[in-house]
């Protein structure tokens, strides 16, 4: 495999269609690289750099005498497909009712642990690669080390001289040739010579063979807890299969080393690739009767792309790769005369070393972001922001993709057996978080295994309702893993019992249909796992005292209240967030039939006659929502949950137009909550604020989570980042890496299908003069918005699809736009059309 020639050249991508006419009124002055820079190797985890496919992922640590890239890959979870039903829920769910009714909460509480059930499944680690390189590599030159992730070309790279000699590491994980590769090379013909090696924590077996390849077979428990009982009585887990091929150059030679190793001698470079597949046939599928076969399945891909080099590989991965990353782009300036260079590379073909895809060093350079990360509190550096905006797009990119498991509490990326949390989807807030980021940030695609798994669960979930609650339709609780589980978690109410979390689940189905206006979608995806949920919801409300429907019994999502009696409890009747969900899918799915023509379906009548009996949204004596169906002392006031708020955001049923009181409450609700709380909890509450178009807050809370996390003192810490940018509870949850691209996008462009708010909670000191482009707008719209001076500039908007009618909303200007399809149109900060133009059919398509 010949190394290519390679240097960057500029590529149009499409946020091109549109460019501000006044750019000439701007400085010419660039914004930093998007890049994550280390000034060392990885001495923990979370220094590492994440890589992926979706499917793959690696950490790669940078050590130089020994690297480690650390393997995953997302169908690896221990278990088999479960029973999800309690024939003896019933019962006790009629005890629990009947305690509630009497007003004795905290023996509700106690009483509802009998509606719980197994814990979910636990998400694996694949294994490790091992590079063991000789000696010298120990005397290394320090300040010639370089460690570095590239968001532009979804690339890590590690550079460093040992005796004037610079060897190279790039890695990269191709969605298209669905495999991980490295390549590593010297400056000095035959100068490289190293062992690369393969090991997992779980049962395998491992060889290496003549072919120059490294195969490890393995297994996952069959059960969570491997049992102390024979192995007979343990059910097959899931199986795969890991296969690393290494390429040299002619004339270097490879030897087999214990038939586990392979070592290299006298190399120019090598390049390494690594395919690995499993056992898992979808959640319904025992693993003993799957007839997938890993090894073979791995073989078959590295097969596949025989004939490509290295450079073939490369330019497959950035086409696919960009073709995403490259739909939006955000620059951000203090100053207020300030404007920016777009970025956005192509690496093509030319006459140049593939080194030479390292930027001349410059003082940015030196520069580690874990200190940028030290300094933000008082440099506060737009370019920063800019930073883990793309961060975010970049991690959703590489951890979910048509095809693959949803994104997981760590995305895809994991080093234990036992992660925190069994590192499962949460359905309470986290995983809807991960994907919060998808339509605004122009990535629909990437939403694709979200809808899968909602499927999936709506399948397990009918189950569910049908034998634990008596009703139609699907349930889903507080969380789930790769087999779909649909019950609830084991343990206290606080947690467990929430059977809310199919529900929210589906508003992102409605969700899509708005920003997409895909009918077909709305009719053969949406609408059926809509009206399955909406089923569930009306069985399982009840008609309580006054005419209202309410839940019962019904959790605010791990927090408890002080009950009127004096006693701690978590039980009670319709809290808030409930009925904001409930009011939430009621909506969408009547919405849904008035698009399909479906409004005489008999369950559109019944979603009807409920709205108007639903508990209200109420405020409490103190002036912010309830977040209960009483005003319960709340004994936690700074709660790292937000429950209440679901019908500001993601909702819609609070808002500044039509209730305005509401939003005041919501205002006071965030004051009382304060700022402190894990990552997810802090971008959370920038998008209500930036929702309640309170600027200064929503900023606040972007300056609050932007902290260093100290590995080795995480429980010092509430929230923040660690050197690698991935956002920290702590420990590591990528929530909030997710939450954070999507509140920014927040910040800057607020919609509805008829409506489009402008710069809604626009920092205007702190990010005076900047542009984005490539946003997506609810009703199929892409939004490109440019201000200078904290201040309108010109608003670039156009429909690939679809003819719309558009209010545009700038600080209480207020203009009706026609947009027909196929155009690109530029307004004026006076919102004046000022020009347009068609683009073509096939356009970045």
């Amino acid at each position: 495999m010949e190394d290519g020639d390679w240097i960057l050249v500029r590529r149009p991508t499409e946020k091109d269609l549109w460019s501000p006419t006044l750019m000439s009124d701007f400085n010419n002055d660039s914004s930093k690289p998007l890049k994550v820079t280390f000034s060392g190797p990885a001495k923990h985890w979370t220094d590492a750099i994440p890589i992926g496919n979706g499917r793959l992922g690696a950490m790669v640590w940078g050590g130089v005498a020994v690297e480690t890239l650390q393997l995953n890959e997302d169908t690896l979870w221990t278990g088999t497909p479960g029973n999800y039903t309690d024939r003896n829920v019933p019962e006790a769910l009629s005890e629990v009712r009947k305690l509630v009714d009497g007003g004795q909460y905290a023996a509700a509480t106690k009483a509802a642990v009998k509606l719980s059930d197994n814990p979910s499944d636990v998400y694996q680690l694949l294994g490790d690669i091992k590079l063991e390189f000789d000696d010298s590599h120990l005397k290394y030159v320090e300040n010639t080390y370089r460690r570095e992730l590239d968001l532009e070309t979804a690339t890590a790279r590690v550079k460093y001289s040992v005796d004037n000699i610079e060897f190279t590491r790039e890695h990269f994980a191709s969605h298209p040739d669905q495999v991980i590769v490295t390549k590593i090379s010297g400056s000095k013909p035959g100068s490289l010579s190293f062992t690369v090696s393969l090991d997992s924590k779980l049962h395998h077996h491992l060889e290496a063979n003549n072919q120059n390849q490294i195969i490890l077979q393995g297994s996952c428990p069959g059960k969570r807890i491997p049992p102390h009982i024979s192995v007979h009585e343990n059910p097959k887990g899931i199986q795969f299969s890991t296969v690393l091929d290494l390429q040299v150059n002619p004339g270097a030679i490879i030897h087999v080393l214990d038939d586990k190793k392979l070592k290299v001698e006298g190399s120019d470079w090598a390049v390494l690739i690594l395919a690995a597949s499993s056992s898992f046939d979808g959640p319904f599928t025992k693993p003993s009767d799957s007839k997938k076969e890993p090894t073979s399945e791995s073989l078959n891909a590295l097969k596949s792309i025989i004939g490509l080099s290295y450079s073939d590989l490369y330019t497959r991965h950035l086409d696919d790769y960009q073709n995403l990353f490259h739909r939006v782009s955000l620059q951000l300036s203090k100053n207020s005369r300030s404007m920016f260079n777009d970025r956005s590379l192509e690496i093509k073909k030319a006459k140049s070393p593939l080194t030479g895809l390292w930027s001349k060093k410059s003082e940015d350079d030196t520069v580690s972001t874990a200190e940028r990360v030290k300094s933000f509190q008082t440099d506060e550096d737009p370019s920063f922001v800019e930073l883990l905006f793309q961060y975010g797009r970049y991690l959703l990119i590489s951890c979910s993709r048509p095809g693959t498991q949803v994104a997981n509490l760590q995305g895809i990326w994991n080093k234990d057996i036992e992660p925190a949390w069994d590192g499962a989807p949460h359905l309470n807030i986290n995983l809807q978080m991960n994907y919060w980021p998808s339509l605004p940030c122009n990535l629909k695609e990437c939403q694709e295994p979200l809808f899968d798994f909602i499927s999936s669960l709506s399948i397990n979930g009918s189950k569910t309702a049908k034998v634990n609650y008596e009703a139609g339709g699907w349930v889903a609780h507080q969380v789930s893993d790769i087999w779909a589980k649909t019950s609830p978690d084991r343990g206290e109410a606080v947690w467990a019992l929430w059977q809310m979390g199919g529900a929210w689940l589906c508003t992102h189905l409605w969700e899509h249909y708005t920003y997409t206006l895909d009918k077909d979608f709305l009719k053969n995806k949406a609408y059926p796992l809509l009206e399955g949920c909406a089923l569930f919801l009306l069985d399982w409300l009840i008609e309580g005292p006054g005419g209202y429907l309410e839940t019962n019994p019904s959790t605010s999502p791990e927090h408890m209240f002080i009950a009127p009696d004096g006693n701690s409890a978590s039980v009670s009747y319709s809290s808030t967030m409930d009925m904001a969900i409930i009011r939430e899918v009621f909506s969408e799915i009547v919405s849904a039939a008035e698009v399909l023509g479906r409004t005489d379906d008999s369950i559109i009548g019944k979603v009807r006659e409920a709205q108007p009996r639903l508990l209200p949204t109420r405020v409490a004596r103190d002036g912010s929502i309830m977040e209960w169906a009483q005003d319960f002392q709340d004994p936690d006031v700074h709660h790292r949950h937000v429950s209440h708020l679901f019908g500001l955001f993601p909702g819609h049923t609070i808002t500044i137009e039509k209730t305005p009181d509401l939003c005041k409450a919501a205002d006071n609700t965030l004051y009382k909550r304060g700022e402190d709380g894990p990552g997810w909890s802090t971008t959370w509450k920038i998008a209500l604020w930036a929702r309640l178009h309170n600027t200064e807050h929503a900023y606040r809370m972007v300056k609050h989570l932007i902290n260093l996390v100290d590995p080795d003192h995480e429980a010092d810490f509430e929230g923040g980042l660690y050197s690698n940018l991935f956002t920290a509870h702590p420990p590591f949850q990528i929530d909030a890496n997710f939450g954070f691209s999507a509140a920014v996008a927040e910040m800057l462009v607020q919609s509805t299908i008829k409506d489009l708010y402008l710069l809604p909670a626009l920092p205007r000191d702190k990010w005076a003069s900047g542009c984005v482009k490539g946003l997506k707008a609810r009703g199929g719209m892409t939004v490109n918005v440019c201000w200078q001076g904290g201040d309108l500039l010109e608003v670039g908007l156009w429909s690939k699809e679809h003819n719309t009618v558009k209010r545009l909303h700038y600080r209480g200007t207020i203009v009706t736009a026609n947009i027909l399809r196929g155009r690109v149109y530029t307004f004026n900060r006076e919102l004046k059309c000022l020009k347009s133009y068609p683009f073509s059919e096939g356009a970045f398509s």
